[in-house]
Formats: C-alpha cells, sequence, structure tokens
C-alpha cells in the first residue's frame, strides 16, 4: 500500500519539504552529542541552499535558519548553538497591547494632530508668534476642509471650527485675518486616442 502526506505526520514549517524534516528527525535520534551538532550544521546548510535570496544580511538569516531548525524538531534539539535560539514560550507570545487615546473627536476631518496644536497655541502666552502660529493652524485646517469638501471650505467655516477647537480662545475675524485660497490641482484629462 502506498504512503500518502496526509497519512503522515504534520510538519511545523512545510516550506522546507518533507526531506529536510526527515533529516532533522534522523538529528533528534543521533546518542553522540557533537555528532549531532555536525549533523545540525550539515541541515542548516541545506535549509540555506533552499532559499538563497535570504541570504542578504547573514547573521540575521543565519539566526533565523537555527530558530526554523529547533522549531523543526519541536524544541527537543540538544546541541551547542551558535547564537540564541528561540524557546517555545517565546514562539506564541504575543505583543504588548498599544495603548491607544480613546478619546473621540469633533471634527473627524481635521484630525487628532490639529487638536493637539490647538491645544499647544492655547498653552502658549500671547505674542506675536502665538498670533502666526494660530494663523498657520487656521491655513492648515482650511486645506484639510478642502480636501474633505471643497464647496463649504471657506474662512467663516474654518474660524468658527477653531473657536469650537479652542474653547472659545482663538475667536479670528474673516474681515481682519484672509486665508489665502487654496487651488485644487486640475484634474488630469482623459488619454486621448492616437490616430494611426
Amino acid at each position: 500500500m502506498l504512503t500518502y502526506n496526509t497519512q503522515l505526520k504534520p510538519m511545523p514549517l512545510p516550506e522546507y519539504g518533507r526531506n529536510i524534516q526527515n533529516m532533522v528527525d534522523y538529528c533528534l535520534t543521533i546518542p553522540d552529542r557533537e555528532e549531532r551538532t555536525r549533523c545540525a550544521y550539515s541541515i542548516l546548510a541545506t535549509m540555506a541552499t533552499l532559499f538563497p535570496e535570504l541570504k542578504t544580511a547573514p547573521a540575521e538569516y543565519n539566526h533565523k535558519l537555527w530558530d526554523h531548525l529547533m522549531i523543526m524538531s519541536g524544541f527537543q534539539l540538544d546541541i551547542d548553538f551558535p547564537c540564541e535560539v528561540i524557546s517555545e514560550e517565546n514562539l506564541y507570545s504575543r505583543p504588548e497591547t498599544v495603548a491607544y487615546k480613546s478619546s473621540s473627536m469633533r471634527f473627524r476631518h481635521y484630525g487628532r494632530t490639529i487638536e493637539e496644536m490647538i491645544a499647544r497655541a492655547c498653552d502658549m502666552e500671547p505674542s506675536e508668534e502665538r498670533d502666526e502660529f494660530v494663523r498657520l493652524i487656521a491655513y492648515q485646517m482650511k486645506k484639510l476642509m478642502t480636501g474633505f469638501n471643497p464647496e463649504a471650505a471657506d474662512d467663516r467655516r474654518v474660524f468658527n471650527d477653531l473657536a469650537i477647537l479652542s474653547h472659545g480662545e482663538f475667536r479670528l475675524d474673516p474681515e481682519e485675518v484672509r486665508l489665502r485660497a487654496i487651488i485644487e490641482p486640475a484634474k488630469p484629462a482623459g488619454k486621448k486616442k492616437k490616430r494611426k
């Protein structure tokens, strides 16, 4: 009766193939530690020939191969490793969760950075530098509003949103402060057919 791959034990890393897995299984049966280490080095050389395009960073590549050899052995291989290899506990460890700010944004089309810039401007002492910073924030808000809704991107709306986001601290008058007009780039014309 024929033996099919579906009847054999599953491989932890099938990309190396059944023959490499058989070599690793044989290496585990060698009783002498020195001979087992030599066998592991020869298996590693064979594994390296399977993926020659990954040899651009040899130190990282070799470390990765040693990790793969340890995984293929079911973490049972006892040899003199040239580097620190992965342990079974570290294989399935999850990274720490990234803490995100869960506060909601009033105007999502401006983004969190604009809100942080406005808060930074509120903390500044009243000065000419702060006034210029507020004007730059308003101009950036107008650019973002133009990308979101070009018809609604006028100075009054931007100044009103700025006053809301700054809790009334920055009230710019559209008669005194004028923001530069945002010129949208021309949309490319459709491809013209070439005449033959």
